[in-house]
């Protein structure tokens, strides 16, 4: 017999980094499916225009917050300020992070070093610390992590933003262990190659560069990881997906790659 799944609707699901790519992916599949979104990020009319799509789509309720996780003051501000009826996040995707540089560990630039470290590994702790006590308060909740195959394997040349990545890995595996006993769930989803603007972050704009990385082959696309974060939500109560890794077909290991030239 079938175990029931978990509705959305009306759930609070809160969304870092939700402008663009798997964010605003995550952001679409949860607003077909009834949840209110609290929708952050630093880049407030990519929100606003993000908001009124899917209000005007799906009627949900959503909430814009912009604020940048690196800031712990924005994000105390940002969560604990949030209306009334808007404080009881059920789910939260900790989507926000960037890849910075890519340069050989002794060659690399500190300011790169930081802004992922910053973002990757303290911004989500930032937000975490802000939504989980409650959840805890209420017994009810779910944190979802974005991490990547990076986390398993390094790369050349990944170095940092690789061990940004597993950190993100071994922070909700930490998390999960401190939750023991409580009815919160959480999980990891670590993709390999997805086509968002994560090359052109990593490589500055440089767009040509950026095409390079997934030449040749057909990467995953948000709504892939969108899907797969979906599936983890909405399993039974007392079903915890703990970590989701997905590759496209071309994609053996961080650096084996099937290229069709």
């Amino acid at each position: 017999m079938w175990s029931k799944l978990k509705s959305l609707r009306d759930e609070i699901i809160l969304i870092t980094g939700a402008s663009s790519g798997i964010g605003a992916a995550c952001a679409r599949v949860f607003a077909a499916n009834g949840a209110r979104l609290i929708l952050s990020a630093r880049r407030t009319d990519r929100l606003e225009a993000l908001g009124e799509e899917l209000s005007t789509q799906f009627h949900n309720s959503i909430l814009i917050r912009p604020f940048d996780v690196r800031n712990p003051a924005e994000v105390k501000v940002g969560i604990e300020q949030l209306p009334r009826d808007w404080e009881a996040v059920d789910v939260l995707i900790n989507n926000a992070g960037l890849a910075r540089g890519f340069n050989k560990l002794h060659e690399g630039h500190i300011e790169d070093w930081e802004e992922m470290i910053d973002s990757n590994i303290k911004g989500l702790l930032y937000v975490t610390r802000s939504v989980v006590p409650g959840m805890v308060t209420r017994g009810k909740g779910h944190v979802v992590n974005i991490a990547s195959i990076a986390g398993f394997q390094t790369y050349p040349r990944g170095n940092v933003y690789c061990a940004s990545k597993a950190a993100v890995r071994v922070i909700s595996d930490g998390l999960k262990q401190d939750l023991h006993g409580s009815p919160i769930r959480v999980t990891t989803i670590s993709p390999g190659l997805v086509e968002t603007e994560f090359s052109q972050v990593r490589f500055r704009g440089d767009v040509e560069r950026a095409a390079q990385v997934y030449r040749g082959l057909t990467p995953l696309t948000p709504d892939d990881i969108a899907d797969a974060v979906f599936y983890a939500v909405t399993r039974p109560p007392h079903v915890n997906i703990n970590e989701i890794v997905l590759m496209p077909t071309d994609q053996s290991s961080t650096t084996l790659l099937h290229r069709r030239e």
